[in-house]
């Protein structure tokens, strides 16, 4: 169906395993897999008990690499350990929003956050937008970067590429301007030229999905213009 990621070529969702907090694992990375709709490269871990699970892989990981999960793991390259355990300053990713997620935040190409202080009332992270958020100690996150920081600076080149790219994410592309459709085709089309609508943009929020285009039920649109204080002379 359209707008849906195909399930062809996929592997087993990449998460955290399950495991108590007071258990340490050790595995070593056996593969690094490019897998179809995801912007960084997953690496197979195989734990000692030949139990096998998947996690982005951090740049730098390479086949052979071993890791540790848990609290007694020390904080390198590839570790997953809780927050309480990771020294202030280190770069984390793969982040877990509340305790036993399996990882939810920073894991695309290229992200990191900062364990920038632990506090009363949380361990205090900045995320790569720049925002500060409180977690709990005993989330766990992975030491590292997320590999493939430079993917999107290679250009596509072909309209294919693109079009390939975008299907293995389930997007729409090409995407058409609707004031280049003909008029039986979207509520912006018709006219000689591909002129401004001249009509507003804003559409009820009650309309039929024909006609629910533009500016759907907004409250204000348009500059928002400061108001002039003026000066009273004395």
């Amino acid at each position: 169906m359209q707008y849906r990621s195909s399930k062809k070529g996929k592997v087993a969702p990449a998460k955290y395993p399950a495991l108590p907090i007071s258990e340490t694992r050790r595995g070593n990375v056996t593969r690094l897999i490019d897998e179809r709709g995801r912007s960084a490269p997953l690496a197979q871990i195989t734990f000692d008990d030949r139990e096998i699970t998947y996690l982005p892989a951090v740049d730098g990981l390479y086949v052979g690499h071993e890791i540790e999960i848990g609290h007694k793991a020390e904080p390198r390259l590839g570790n997953i350990l809780p927050l309480e355990k990771i020294p202030e300053g280190m770069r984390i990713c793969n982040l877990e929003r509340s305790v036993g997620d399996g990882g939810k935040l920073i894991r695309a190409a290229g992200g990191s956050a900062i364990l920038f202080s632990k506090t009363p009332m949380g361990v205090l992270v900045k995320l790569p937008s720049g925002k500060m958020v409180a977690l709990n100690v005993k989330c766990r996150a992975m030491i590292g970067e997320i590999a493939g920081s430079g993917r999107l600076e290679k250009p596509l080149l072909k309209a294919g590429a693109k079009y390939h790219a975008m299907k293995a994410k389930g997007r729409l592309y090409p995407r058409v301007r609707g004031m280049a459709m003909a008029a039986v085709h979207h509520p912006f089309g018709g006219g000689r030229h591909q002129h401004s609508i001249h009509k507003s943009k804003s559409t009820s929020k009650t309309a039929p999905p024909g006609a629910k285009v533009g500016n759907i039920a907004s409250r204000k649109t348009g500059r928002s213009r400061k108001k002039r204080i003026k000066k009273r002379m004395f």
